[in-house]
């Protein structure tokens, strides 16, 4: 098992709250992908760390069954100044379990990890998970991007 602890960080992005239900979440975060890039969102957020995207699953009602809400944004240092029409999140320091799609992006590469997980055993939390789509997710064709996935764990100080 490949469990990591991540510190705490702040994102600044867009947002959807959505359902796996009737493959709902298949319609509304392609639509919110759409509207990150069409409006040039990543060059509205302040003080990104860098340039990577990161597509964060959070606030689930229960489970990945029930409504969630989705937020595409950038890492940031600092949550001073947020855009209006955009919102931000504070990600707690956690345990993680690394997952790594890779292949071709329009053909369901990370979706298709995320049905593996879905269908593994793991203890999740549900509280914060997230993608990570970094200069290996530039090529869509042949992209790598590592998912984290919010589990149960404790760690030592």
């Amino acid at each position: 098992m490949n469990i990591i602890k991540i510190d705490s960080f702040h994102v600044i992005g867009i947002s959807v709250r959505t359902t796996n239900e009737n493959g709902q979440a298949a319609k509304d975060i392609p639509v919110l992908w759409e509207k990150f890039m069409s409006e040039g969102i990543l060059d509205q957020i302040p003080n990104k760390i860098d340039n990577a995207l990161y597509c964060i699953y959070t606030d689930y009602e229960k489970d990945h069954t029930k409504p969630y809400t989705t937020i595409l944004g950038c890492k940031v240092e600092n949550l001073n100044d947020i855009p209006n029409e955009m919102v931000s999140k504070t990600i707690d320091v956690a345990a993680y379990q690394k997952f790594v799609a890779k292949g071709k992006l329009m053909q369901g590469a990370v979706y298709n990890e995320w049905i593996k997980i879905w269908n593994s055993e793991l203890e999740r939390t549900f509280t914060a998970d997230f993608e990570v789509y970094d200069e290996r997710a530039l090529n869509p064709e042949n992209a790598e991007v590592d998912i984290f996935v919010a589990v149960k764990k404790e760690f030592l100080s």
